[in-house]
Protein backbone atom coordinates (compact mmCIF):
# COMPACT_ATOMS: atom_id res chain seq x y z
CA UNK A 1 0.00 0.00 0.00
CA UNK A 2 1.68 2.81 -0.69
CA UNK A 3 -1.04 5.38 -0.44
CA UNK A 4 -0.88 7.21 3.20
CA UNK A 5 -4.72 7.87 3.03
CA UNK A 6 -5.49 4.10 2.34
CA UNK A 7 -2.38 3.18 4.80
CA UNK A 8 -4.04 5.06 7.64
CA UNK A 9 -7.93 4.26 6.68
CA UNK A 10 -7.05 0.04 6.94
CA UNK A 11 -5.12 0.35 10.08
CA UNK A 12 -7.49 2.67 11.39
CA UNK A 13 -10.68 0.80 10.35
CA UNK A 14 -8.74 -2.67 11.50
CA UNK A 15 -8.86 -0.92 14.79
CA UNK A 16 -12.23 0.01 14.60
CA UNK A 17 -13.80 -2.98 13.87
CA UNK A 18 -11.28 -4.75 16.45
CA UNK A 19 -12.54 -3.10 18.88
CA UNK A 20 -16.38 -3.19 17.27
CA UNK A 21 -16.11 -7.09 17.87
CA UNK A 22 -14.66 -7.28 21.23
CA UNK A 23 -17.23 -4.66 22.22
CA UNK A 24 -20.08 -6.85 20.49
CA UNK A 25 -18.79 -9.69 21.97
CA UNK A 26 -18.66 -8.23 25.77
CA UNK A 27 -22.45 -7.50 25.04
CA UNK A 28 -23.44 -10.36 23.42
CA UNK A 29 -22.36 -12.18 26.38
CA UNK A 30 -23.19 -10.28 29.05
CA UNK A 31 -26.76 -10.08 27.55
CA UNK A 32 -26.65 -13.82 27.37
CA UNK A 33 -25.97 -13.70 30.84
CA UNK A 34 -28.36 -11.45 32.03
CA UNK A 35 -30.70 -13.48 30.27
CA UNK A 36 -30.08 -16.74 32.12
CA UNK A 37 -30.46 -14.66 35.00
CA UNK A 38 -33.99 -13.42 33.97
CA UNK A 39 -34.73 -17.19 32.99
CA UNK A 40 -33.91 -18.72 35.90
CA UNK A 41 -35.89 -15.67 38.04
CA UNK A 42 -38.60 -16.76 36.03
CA UNK A 43 -38.40 -20.35 37.25
CA UNK A 44 -38.35 -19.20 40.78
CA UNK A 45 -41.16 -17.26 40.47
CA UNK A 46 -43.29 -19.43 38.83
CA UNK A 47 -42.48 -22.38 41.71
CA UNK A 48 -42.85 -19.78 44.40
CA UNK A 49 -46.34 -18.82 42.72
CA UNK A 50 -47.60 -22.65 42.61
CA UNK A 51 -45.99 -23.52 46.12
CA UNK A 52 -49.15 -21.75 47.69
CA UNK A 53 -51.58 -22.13 45.20
CA UNK A 54 -54.35 -24.57 45.80
CA UNK A 55 -55.87 -27.41 43.93
CA UNK A 56 -54.66 -26.59 39.62
CA UNK A 57 -57.21 -27.48 37.41
CA UNK A 58 -56.29 -30.00 34.70
CA UNK A 59 -58.41 -28.80 31.76
CA UNK A 60 -57.59 -26.77 28.84
CA UNK A 61 -58.63 -23.82 30.70
CA UNK A 62 -55.25 -23.92 32.46
CA UNK A 63 -52.78 -22.03 31.30
CA UNK A 64 -50.33 -24.07 32.33
CA UNK A 65 -51.91 -26.62 29.45
CA UNK A 66 -50.60 -24.70 26.50
CA UNK A 67 -48.73 -26.03 23.85
CA UNK A 68 -47.19 -22.90 23.39
CA UNK A 69 -45.78 -23.03 27.11
CA UNK A 70 -42.13 -24.02 27.33
CA UNK A 71 -41.88 -24.73 30.85
CA UNK A 72 -43.14 -28.11 32.49
CA UNK A 73 -44.57 -28.25 36.02
CA UNK A 74 -45.00 -31.35 38.30
CA UNK A 75 -46.42 -30.82 41.82
CA UNK A 76 -46.28 -33.87 44.34
CA UNK A 77 -47.52 -34.65 47.34
CA UNK A 78 -44.89 -35.10 50.41
CA UNK A 79 -46.01 -38.92 50.18
CA UNK A 80 -44.85 -38.83 46.82
CA UNK A 81 -48.63 -38.57 45.24
CA UNK A 82 -48.14 -36.97 41.72
CA UNK A 83 -50.98 -34.32 42.19
CA UNK A 84 -50.43 -31.76 38.73
CA UNK A 85 -48.00 -32.44 35.63
CA UNK A 86 -48.53 -30.13 33.22
CA UNK A 87 -48.91 -30.96 28.89
CA UNK A 88 -50.25 -34.43 29.46
CA UNK A 89 -49.15 -36.03 26.05
CA UNK A 90 -47.07 -38.65 25.24
CA UNK A 91 -43.78 -36.28 23.76
CA UNK A 92 -43.84 -34.79 27.37
CA UNK A 93 -40.39 -35.80 29.28
CA UNK A 94 -41.15 -36.87 32.54
CA UNK A 95 -39.29 -34.81 35.04
CA UNK A 96 -37.58 -37.43 38.07
CA UNK A 97 -39.22 -38.04 40.94
CA UNK A 98 -36.97 -36.68 42.76
CA UNK A 99 -36.07 -32.63 43.48
CA UNK A 100 -32.95 -31.19 44.24
CA UNK A 101 -34.10 -27.86 46.16
CA UNK A 102 -33.16 -24.99 44.37
CA UNK A 103 -31.94 -24.37 40.73
CA UNK A 104 -29.95 -27.43 39.47
CA UNK A 105 -29.83 -28.58 35.57
CA UNK A 106 -30.14 -32.30 34.78
CA UNK A 107 -30.28 -34.32 31.63
CA UNK A 108 -33.67 -35.80 30.30
CA UNK A 109 -33.48 -37.94 27.59
CA UNK A 110 -30.28 -36.38 26.40
CA UNK A 111 -31.15 -32.90 26.49
CA UNK A 112 -30.48 -30.53 29.46
CA UNK A 113 -33.03 -29.02 31.52
CA UNK A 114 -32.99 -25.89 33.86
CA UNK A 115 -35.12 -27.25 36.95
CA UNK A 116 -36.06 -25.13 40.04
CA UNK A 117 -37.59 -26.97 42.87
CA UNK A 118 -38.87 -25.62 46.00
CA UNK A 119 -40.65 -27.76 49.03
CA UNK A 120 -43.67 -26.92 51.69
CA UNK A 121 -45.28 -29.09 54.28
CA UNK A 122 -48.06 -29.95 51.87
CA UNK A 123 -46.53 -30.23 48.19
CA UNK A 124 -43.47 -30.42 46.10
CA UNK A 125 -43.29 -28.30 43.13
CA UNK A 126 -40.86 -28.69 40.25
CA UNK A 127 -40.57 -26.24 37.01
CA UNK A 128 -38.19 -26.72 34.22
CA UNK A 129 -37.72 -25.46 31.41
CA UNK A 130 -35.23 -26.10 28.60
CA UNK A 131 -32.15 -24.95 27.93
CA UNK A 132 -32.01 -25.20 24.43
CA UNK A 133 -35.08 -22.91 24.51
CA UNK A 134 -33.84 -20.80 26.83
CA UNK A 135 -30.48 -20.65 24.97
CA UNK A 136 -32.70 -19.35 21.41
CA UNK A 137 -33.77 -16.69 23.47
CA UNK A 138 -31.12 -15.47 25.06
CA UNK A 139 -28.96 -15.66 21.14
CA UNK A 140 -31.77 -13.75 19.51
CA UNK A 141 -31.70 -11.21 22.71
CA UNK A 142 -27.67 -10.68 22.32
CA UNK A 143 -27.78 -10.61 18.42
CA UNK A 144 -30.66 -8.11 18.80
CA UNK A 145 -28.40 -5.72 21.12
CA UNK A 146 -25.39 -6.30 18.25
CA UNK A 147 -27.46 -5.49 15.60
CA UNK A 148 -26.78 -1.80 15.90
CA UNK A 149 -22.90 -2.32 15.94
CA UNK A 150 -23.20 -4.10 12.81
CA UNK A 151 -25.23 -1.37 10.78
CA UNK A 152 -23.30 1.93 12.12
CA UNK A 153 -19.86 -0.03 11.00
CA UNK A 154 -20.30 1.09 7.07
CA UNK A 155 -20.93 4.58 8.36
CA UNK A 156 -18.11 4.33 10.63
CA UNK A 157 -15.54 3.31 7.63
CA UNK A 158 -17.56 6.00 5.22
CA UNK A 159 -16.47 8.32 8.33
CA UNK A 160 -13.06 7.19 8.81
CA UNK A 161 -12.56 7.56 4.69
CA UNK A 162 -13.29 10.87 4.98
CA UNK A 163 -11.60 12.27 8.18
CA UNK A 164 -8.66 10.91 7.05
CA UNK A 165 -8.82 12.33 3.23
CA UNK A 166 -9.59 15.79 5.70
CA UNK A 167 -6.65 15.46 8.06
CA UNK A 168 -4.15 14.55 4.66
CA UNK A 169 -5.24 17.67 2.78
CA UNK A 170 -2.84 19.69 4.12
CA UNK A 171 -0.15 17.19 2.67
CA UNK A 172 -2.23 17.58 -1.00
CA UNK A 173 -1.96 21.57 -0.62
CA UNK A 174 1.57 21.51 -0.16
CA UNK A 175 2.37 18.58 -2.73
CA UNK A 176 0.01 20.81 -5.18
CA UNK A 177 2.55 23.74 -4.58
CA UNK A 178 5.62 22.35 -4.65
CA UNK A 179 4.19 20.55 -8.34
CA UNK A 180 3.58 24.13 -9.63
CA UNK A 181 6.63 25.66 -9.19
CA UNK A 182 9.18 25.67 -12.35
CA UNK A 183 12.94 24.88 -11.89
CA UNK A 184 13.73 28.43 -11.26
CA UNK A 185 11.54 29.44 -8.07
CA UNK A 186 12.92 28.10 -4.63
CA UNK A 187 10.15 29.99 -2.37
CA UNK A 188 9.41 28.70 0.42
CA UNK A 189 6.12 26.79 0.80
CA UNK A 190 3.67 27.58 2.48
CA UNK A 191 2.53 26.68 6.04
CA UNK A 192 -0.70 28.04 6.95
CA UNK A 193 -2.94 25.75 8.78
CA UNK A 194 -0.50 22.81 8.97
CA UNK A 195 -0.37 19.76 11.54
CA UNK A 196 1.98 19.70 14.25
CA UNK A 197 2.84 16.35 12.73
CA UNK A 198 3.42 17.91 9.01
CA UNK A 199 5.41 21.14 10.10
CA UNK A 200 8.30 20.03 10.71
CA UNK A 201 8.71 18.26 7.34
CA UNK A 202 8.02 21.06 5.54
CA UNK A 203 9.90 23.31 7.67
CA UNK A 204 12.81 21.23 7.13
CA UNK A 205 12.02 20.86 2.85
CA UNK A 206 11.34 24.68 3.68
CA UNK A 207 15.26 25.09 4.77
CA UNK A 208 16.67 22.93 1.98
CA UNK A 209 14.85 25.10 -0.47
CA UNK A 210 16.52 28.07 1.40
CA UNK A 211 19.97 26.51 0.79
CA UNK A 212 19.30 25.32 -2.47
CA UNK A 213 18.32 29.17 -2.97
CA UNK A 214 21.46 30.50 -1.71
CA UNK A 215 23.93 27.58 -3.51
CA UNK A 216 22.54 29.02 -6.93
CA UNK A 217 23.14 32.17 -6.14
CA UNK A 218 26.38 31.58 -4.73
CA UNK A 219 26.85 29.54 -8.11
CA UNK A 220 25.66 32.16 -10.40
CA UNK A 221 28.11 34.87 -8.71
CA UNK A 222 30.87 32.70 -9.49
CA UNK A 223 30.39 32.01 -12.90
CA UNK A 224 29.70 35.42 -13.42
CA UNK A 225 33.10 36.51 -11.42
CA UNK A 226 35.15 33.76 -12.93
CA UNK A 227 33.88 34.96 -16.83
CA UNK A 228 35.29 38.40 -16.00
CA UNK A 229 38.25 37.02 -14.33
CA UNK A 230 38.95 35.34 -17.22
CA UNK A 231 38.13 37.76 -19.77
CA UNK A 232 41.55 39.70 -19.35
CA UNK A 233 43.87 36.96 -19.58
CA UNK A 234 42.64 35.36 -22.28
CA UNK A 235 42.53 39.23 -23.89
CA UNK A 236 46.15 39.48 -22.86
CA UNK A 237 47.21 36.30 -24.42
CA UNK A 238 45.05 36.93 -27.69
CA UNK A 239 47.61 40.51 -28.24
CA UNK A 240 50.74 38.50 -27.22
CA UNK A 241 49.95 35.88 -29.98
CA UNK A 242 49.72 39.27 -31.91
CA UNK A 243 52.51 40.66 -31.41
CA UNK A 244 54.60 37.65 -31.34
CA UNK A 245 53.38 36.60 -35.24
CA UNK A 246 53.89 40.67 -35.95
CA UNK A 247 57.88 40.71 -34.50
CA UNK A 248 60.01 42.20 -36.87
CA UNK A 249 63.43 40.02 -35.36
CA UNK A 250 64.34 37.02 -33.42
CA UNK A 251 65.06 38.69 -30.52
CA UNK A 252 61.15 40.43 -30.64
CA UNK A 253 60.15 37.29 -31.11
CA UNK A 254 61.77 35.37 -27.99
CA UNK A 255 60.48 38.43 -26.12
CA UNK A 256 56.74 37.80 -27.28
CA UNK A 257 56.78 34.10 -26.60
CA UNK A 258 58.48 34.49 -22.66
CA UNK A 259 55.39 37.10 -22.34
CA UNK A 260 53.27 34.57 -24.25
CA UNK A 261 54.47 31.69 -21.91
CA UNK A 262 53.65 34.07 -18.93
CA UNK A 263 50.72 34.86 -19.44
CA UNK A 264 49.82 31.09 -20.54
CA UNK A 265 51.27 30.43 -16.94
CA UNK A 266 49.05 33.17 -15.52
CA UNK A 267 46.08 31.80 -16.64
CA UNK A 268 46.37 28.30 -15.64
CA UNK A 269 47.33 29.07 -12.34
CA UNK A 270 43.84 31.16 -12.39
CA UNK A 271 41.91 28.19 -13.38
CA UNK A 272 43.43 25.70 -11.23
CA UNK A 273 42.20 28.27 -8.40
CA UNK A 274 38.88 28.62 -9.72
CA UNK A 275 38.72 24.65 -9.82
CA UNK A 276 39.92 24.34 -5.99
CA UNK A 277 37.43 27.35 -5.30
CA UNK A 278 34.62 24.84 -6.34
CA UNK A 279 35.99 21.56 -5.06
CA UNK A 280 36.75 23.39 -1.40
CA UNK A 281 33.19 24.62 -1.00
CA UNK A 282 31.78 23.91 2.25
CA UNK A 283 29.10 22.21 1.36
CA UNK A 284 31.00 19.44 -0.15
CA UNK A 285 32.56 17.01 2.59
CA UNK A 286 36.25 16.34 2.05
CA UNK A 287 37.27 12.29 2.50
CA UNK A 288 37.12 10.83 5.82
CA UNK A 289 40.96 10.18 5.97
CA UNK A 290 43.68 10.84 9.08
CA UNK A 291 45.91 13.60 7.67
CA UNK A 292 49.07 14.69 9.55
CA UNK A 293 48.86 18.66 9.02
CA UNK A 294 52.60 18.60 10.17
CA UNK A 295 53.50 16.52 7.15
CA UNK A 296 51.04 18.64 5.18
CA UNK A 297 52.80 22.00 5.95
CA UNK A 298 55.77 20.43 4.83
CA UNK A 299 54.73 19.77 1.67
CA UNK A 300 53.38 22.88 0.72
CA UNK A 301 56.54 24.43 2.29
CA UNK A 302 58.56 22.69 -0.24
CA UNK A 303 56.09 23.62 -3.48
CA UNK A 304 56.39 26.74 -2.24
CA UNK A 305 60.42 26.74 -2.66
CA UNK A 306 60.73 27.86 -6.59
CA UNK A 307 58.77 30.86 -5.63
CA UNK A 308 60.73 31.75 -2.56
CA UNK A 309 63.85 31.97 -4.71
CA UNK A 310 62.07 33.69 -7.18
CA UNK A 311 61.80 37.07 -4.60
CA UNK A 312 64.69 36.05 -2.74
CA UNK A 313 62.77 34.97 0.45
CA UNK A 314 63.43 32.56 3.28
CA UNK A 315 60.69 30.48 4.83
CA UNK A 316 61.19 29.20 8.54
CA UNK A 317 59.60 25.79 9.12
CA UNK A 318 58.76 25.13 12.74
CA UNK A 319 56.45 21.89 12.76
CA UNK A 320 58.30 18.85 14.86
CA UNK A 321 55.03 17.81 16.54
CA UNK A 322 52.90 15.62 14.81
CA UNK A 323 48.99 16.43 14.29
CA UNK A 324 46.53 14.65 13.33
CA UNK A 325 43.14 16.08 11.64
CA UNK A 326 40.46 14.19 9.57
CA UNK A 327 39.91 15.67 5.79
CA UNK A 328 41.45 16.11 2.10
CA UNK A 329 45.35 15.82 1.89
CA UNK A 330 45.33 17.32 -1.28
CA UNK A 331 42.90 20.61 -0.36
CA UNK A 332 44.72 21.23 2.87
CA UNK A 333 47.89 21.04 0.95
CA UNK A 334 46.82 23.79 -1.20
CA UNK A 335 45.14 25.87 2.02
CA UNK A 336 48.98 26.15 3.54
CA UNK A 337 50.60 26.49 -0.04
CA UNK A 338 47.58 29.89 -0.73
CA UNK A 339 48.93 31.23 2.79
CA UNK A 340 52.59 30.47 2.45
CA UNK A 341 52.27 32.13 -1.36
CA UNK A 342 50.77 35.32 -0.06
CA UNK A 343 53.09 36.15 2.80
CA UNK A 344 56.01 35.64 0.21
CA UNK A 345 53.98 37.91 -2.52
CA UNK A 346 53.23 40.24 0.29
CA UNK A 347 55.95 40.18 2.92
CA UNK A 348 58.04 43.02 1.36
CA UNK A 349 61.36 43.16 -0.24
CA UNK A 350 63.43 39.50 0.58
CA UNK A 351 60.68 38.92 2.95
CA UNK A 352 61.02 36.06 6.09
CA UNK A 353 58.18 33.64 6.28
CA UNK A 354 57.74 31.55 9.32
CA UNK A 355 55.39 28.72 9.38
CA UNK A 356 54.31 26.82 12.33
CA UNK A 357 52.47 23.68 13.23
CA UNK A 358 51.68 22.96 16.81
CA UNK A 359 48.96 21.24 18.79
CA UNK A 360 46.50 22.91 21.24
CA UNK A 361 43.81 21.23 23.80
CA UNK A 362 41.35 19.67 20.98
CA UNK A 363 42.85 21.46 18.43
CA UNK A 364 45.75 21.65 15.22
CA UNK A 365 47.35 25.07 14.97
CA UNK A 366 48.69 26.52 12.16
CA UNK A 367 50.65 30.26 12.07
CA UNK A 368 52.17 31.48 8.95
CA UNK A 369 53.53 34.53 9.45
CA UNK A 370 55.77 37.76 7.26
CA UNK A 371 57.24 41.08 7.68
CA UNK A 372 55.37 42.93 5.73
CA UNK A 373 52.93 45.99 5.82
CA UNK A 374 50.08 44.08 7.05
CA UNK A 375 46.67 44.56 6.77
CA UNK A 376 44.59 47.09 8.39
CA UNK A 377 41.96 45.09 10.57
CA UNK A 378 39.22 47.21 9.41
CA UNK A 379 39.79 45.59 6.01
CA UNK A 380 40.83 41.87 7.59
CA UNK A 381 37.78 40.32 6.63
CA UNK A 382 37.08 41.75 3.14
CA UNK A 383 40.35 39.85 1.88
CA UNK A 384 38.25 36.65 2.17
CA UNK A 385 36.10 37.68 -0.87
CA UNK A 386 36.48 36.20 -3.91
CA UNK A 387 38.41 38.32 -6.89
CA UNK A 388 39.32 40.97 -4.19
CA UNK A 389 42.26 42.72 -4.85
CA UNK A 390 43.62 45.52 -2.51
CA UNK A 391 43.78 48.71 -3.75
CA UNK A 392 47.27 50.14 -4.64
CA UNK A 393 48.82 46.80 -4.12
CA UNK A 394 51.37 45.77 -6.34
CA UNK A 395 51.66 42.30 -6.24
CA UNK A 396 49.69 39.93 -8.90
CA UNK A 397 47.17 37.65 -7.85
CA UNK A 398 43.86 36.46 -8.76
CA UNK A 399 41.92 37.65 -5.84
CA UNK A 400 41.07 33.91 -4.69
CA UNK A 401 43.84 32.53 -2.45
CA UNK A 402 42.27 33.53 0.78
CA UNK A 403 38.97 32.54 -0.46
CA UNK A 404 40.15 29.13 -1.04
CA UNK A 405 41.65 29.21 2.29
CA UNK A 406 38.30 29.86 4.09
CA UNK A 407 36.61 27.65 2.01
CA UNK A 408 39.00 24.39 2.66
CA UNK A 409 38.70 25.54 6.31
CA UNK A 410 35.44 26.14 6.65
CA UNK A 411 35.03 22.80 5.26
CA UNK A 412 37.28 20.87 7.76
CA UNK A 413 34.96 22.22 10.38
CA UNK A 414 37.86 25.09 10.96
CA UNK A 415 38.24 28.56 11.12
CA UNK A 416 40.95 31.35 9.60
CA UNK A 417 41.64 34.44 11.07
CA UNK A 418 44.18 37.53 10.09
CA UNK A 419 46.37 39.27 13.02
CA UNK A 420 49.40 41.17 13.47
CA UNK A 421 52.65 39.54 13.97
CA UNK A 422 54.41 39.67 16.52
CA UNK A 423 57.32 42.63 15.37
CA UNK A 424 55.32 43.84 12.92
CA UNK A 425 53.88 42.20 9.82
CA UNK A 426 50.64 39.83 9.34
CA UNK A 427 49.51 36.72 10.63
CA UNK A 428 47.29 34.04 8.92
CA UNK A 429 46.03 31.66 11.90
CA UNK A 430 44.49 28.37 11.17
CA UNK A 431 42.77 25.82 13.69
CA UNK A 432 41.34 22.76 12.90
CA UNK A 433 39.94 20.02 15.19
CA UNK A 434 42.08 17.56 16.16
CA UNK A 435 40.90 13.92 14.47
CA UNK A 436 40.39 11.71 17.29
Amino acid sequence: MRSLRLRLFVFTAALALLTALGVAAATYASVRAEADELFDYHLRQMALSLRDQGRIPADERNPLDNPDFDYVVQIWSVDGLSLYTSRPRPAQVPLPPATVLGLSTVVLDGAPWRVFGVATPQRIVQVAQPLAVRQHLAAVAAARSVLPVGVAAPLVALALWWLVGVSLAPLSRVADAACRRDAGVLDALPTADLPAEVEPLVGAFNGLLARLASSFEAQRAFVADAAHELRSPLTALKLQIGLLADAPDEAARRVALERLRGGVDRATRLVEQLLALARAEPAAAPPAARVDLTDVARQAVADAAALARQVGAHIDLQAEVPCAVQGDAQALRSLVRNLVDNALRHGGPAPHVQVRVRASPGQALLQVDDHGPGIPAAERERVFDRFHRREGSSAEGSGLGLAIVRAVAQQHGGQVQLLDAPGGGLRAELRLPLAP
